[in-house]
């Protein structure tokens, strides 16, 4: 373990977390996308979802979104399609460096909060967090909440790095943490990183946040990211 970790209110200062040239810049569709990064095009689910449920404002979460150019790239389709009614985005991240909006009461909501203390105002059908995961402390406690915000057939899709979440001695958690998370319902694709979840559920993982790491250094995306370390607890013995 390193010879100072960070708690969560420490790290949000960090050079490394609070940069605000980390936010992401990327599109809802082509090389530099969110449709690449997750797998598919999270506005084409959200319109498949309005045709399930047209009775029902369809709310779309975006965890740690940058600059919310993809968002506001999905609200400007919302609205020349005349949808924008029907569909909620609240966009969060910890850096106001938003491109700017158009005028209050279409289908975007962007929001500077910490991630970590933050409160949703509603559940939501769809929550995304694309590389967001890897600047955030305690990252299963951040899972722990996203399993409770989501819809009863609501989907969450991120980027996961399982090697950025660490034990007490320093070794990354592996495969007794992949387990933990799929027996709470969670997906893993180790081949992609990301992790992905399918309606909500009361998540209980036996690990405890001891804090974070903000010279980890490069991941494997290239660019400086965080570990998070945590001690493995045990339920009582009978």
């Amino acid at each position: 373990m390193p010879d100072r970790l960070l708690d969560d209110e420490a790290l949000e200062s960090s050079a490394v977390v609070a940069n605000s040239a980390m936010n992401r810049e990327r599109q809802l569709a082509g090389v530099n996308s969110y449709t690449r990064e997750l797998g598919f095009n999270p506005l084409d689910w959200v319109t498949a979802r309005i045709g399930q449920s047209p009775q029902t404002t369809i709310g779309w979460l975006d965890l740690c979104c940058g600059t919310g150019r993809c968002l506001l790239q999905a609200a400007d389709t919302l609205a020349r399609d005349r949808l924008d009614h029907l569909v909620t985005i609240v966009g969060v991240d910890l850096v106001d460096f938003f491109d700017p909006t158009p005028a209050p009461g279409g289908a975007l909501q962007l929001t500077c909060a910490s991630i970590t203390s933050w409160s949703p105002p509603r559940r939501f059908d769809l929550i995304t967090c694309v590389h967001g995961l890897h600047y955030l402390g305690d990252k299963l406690a951040v899972l722990t909440n996203v399993a409770s915000w989501l819809t009863d057939d609501g989907r969450f899709s991120a980027d996961l790095d399982l090697d950025s979440i660490r034990l007490a001695d320093g070794r990354p958690a592996g495969r007794k943490l992949a387990s933990a998370l799929r027996e709470a319902g969670f997906a893993i694709d180790t081949r992609h990183r990301r992790i992905g979840r399918n309606g909500p559920g009361v998540v209980s993982l036996p690990y405890t946040y001891l804090g974070a790491d903000d010279r980890a250094g490069p991941n494997y995306t290239g660019q400086p990211a965080v570990n998070s370390y945590y001690a493995e607890t045990h339920p009582p013995r009978s």
